[in-house]
């Protein structure tokens, strides 16, 4: 199996299904909405709960919805990251951010719009208590024992006089792993598996893969340039913000990378057809953008 090529096919279906979930045009946030959430991007979250749901044989169609979810709440959370009053960043996959070309009060709206959508969206699957799991598996991830908290800790910056690999690691373990993570359960909850071996092995390589995602980023951020990304690099430097690089140097931080992943994948010994998950981590671990 090509595994890219699946990537490929999740993404497109997921891509279908967020332009109808977010047809009505009824005013300028709904064109905001659009023009973050449309706007490209890689699927990363959405394309691994599709990939875990088909793995296990599990309701596709519930599957997408959960992607859409996920999708719509990772964009409103980078239409807030990019504010002025966050980290001020002025593109955003490779175009203008949502702050930059709306506005700051149309951009907070749009995002405010998407997170309140990624739960009605949640709400249209049609299995109750699926989406009653999902629902809380989301909102836990997303806010403020989640994604909130790590956004919390990373603009309060880290203690110089505590261990700091350990700090960065809580840090992006909550702005970032939790979100990977959920979309991984997610998928599997849409396949009627909420606990058990396969259920915490799925966790186990989402807060690996989720760290790792972050410090390939963080090497990103001093090695590729906005053409590459999409978006503005070197900012963690001009801000004399702490990351992985800065702690470990870029070869050092890739190293750590190489570690977690190779006990990520451990994770998923026993679980038949992970070969997609497999290849993602290794892919993960040396993307360019």
């Amino acid at each position: 199996m090509e595994f890219s090529s699946a990537l490929a096919g999740y993404a497109e279906l997921v891509n279908a299904s967020l332009r109808e979930e977010t047809a009505l045009d009824n005013g300028i946030v709904s064109e905001a909405m659009r023009y973050s959430l449309l706007s490209g991007g890689k699927r990363t979250r959405a394309c691994l709960t599709l990939a875990v749901c088909d793995m296990l044989g599990g309701d596709m169609q519930s599957a997408v919805l959960a992607a859409d979810a996920i999708e719509m709440l990772h964009c409103y959370s980078l239409i807030h990251d990019d504010l002025p009053c966050m980290d001020n960043d002025d593109y955003r996959r490779g175009q203008l951010s949502c702050h930059r070309k709306y506005g700051e009060a149309t951009a907070m709206l749009a995002g405010d719009a998407l997170l309140t959508l990624s739960f009605r969206t949640l709400s249209k699957i049609r299995d109750a208590e699926v989406s009653r799991k999902c629902t809380e598996l989301l909102s836990s991830a997303a806010g403020f024992e989640g994604m909130i908290l790590g956004q919390e800790l990373d603009l309060r910056g880290v203690d110089e006089d505590a261990e700091i690999s350990a700090q960065l690691d809580r840090i992006n373990e909550n702005k970032t792993g939790k979100m990977i993570t959920v979309s991984l359960l997610m998928g599997a909850v849409c396949s009627g598996i909420s606990s058990g071996k396969t259920y915490d092995a799925l966790e186990k390589y989402g807060r690996g893969t989720g760290l790792v995602f972050q410090i390939v980023d963080d090497v990103l951020d001093v090695t590729s340039s906005l053409e590459e990304l999409g978006k503005k690099t070197g900012s963690d430097e001009a801000n004399s913000k702490r990351t992985y690089c800065s702690v470990y140097g870029a070869e050092g931080a890739m190293r750590r990378a190489e570690e977690i992943t190779s006990e990520s994948l451990k994770a998923l010994d026993g679980i038949d057809n992970s070969g997609f998950l497999e290849w993602y981590a290794n892919d993960l671990l040396h993307r360019s953008r």
